[in-house]
C-alpha cells in the first residue's frame, strides 16, 4: 500500500473509532419526525465506511465516514440531538431563569 493510502486508510479509522465511540452517546431531543430518518442514515454510513475499508476501497469510505461526521455534526449544531460526551452534555443549557 501507498503512503497516501496509508494516510487515508489510518484517517478514516480514526474517524470511524470517534464515530462508533460517540454515536451510543447521542440522544434525541427534538420531536421532529425526520431526525430517526436522519440517525438511520447516520448509522448505514458507518456501517458503509466498515464495508468500504473491508473491501479497500479507501475513497469511499473515507467518504462515508466524512457524511456520517457531516450529519452527526448538523443534527447537533441544530439542537435536535445532544451528545452526552463524558456524561455531559454536547451544549451548555442556560441557567438563567
Amino acid at each position: 500500500m501507498n503512503p497516501t493510502s496509508q494516510a487515508l486508510r489510518k484517517e478514516t479509522e480514526k474517524w470511524l473509532a470517534k464515530l462508533q465511540k460517540e454515536r451510543p452517546l447521542v440522544k434525541v431531543i427534538s420531536p421532529n419526525p425526520n431526525v430517526k430518518s436522519c440517525l438511520k442514515n447516520l448509522d448505514a454510513y458507518i456501517k458503509d465506511t466498515s464495508h468500504f475499508l473491508e473491501k479497500g476501497d479507501l475513497i469511499r469510505a473515507f467518504e462515508a465516514v466524512i457524511y456520517a461526521w457531516g450529519i452527526l455534526e448538523t443534527l447537533e449544531s441544530m439542537h435536535l440531538i445532544e451528545v452526552r460526551r463524558d456524561g455531559i452534555s454536547g451544549f451548555q443549557e442556560s441557567t438563567h431563569s
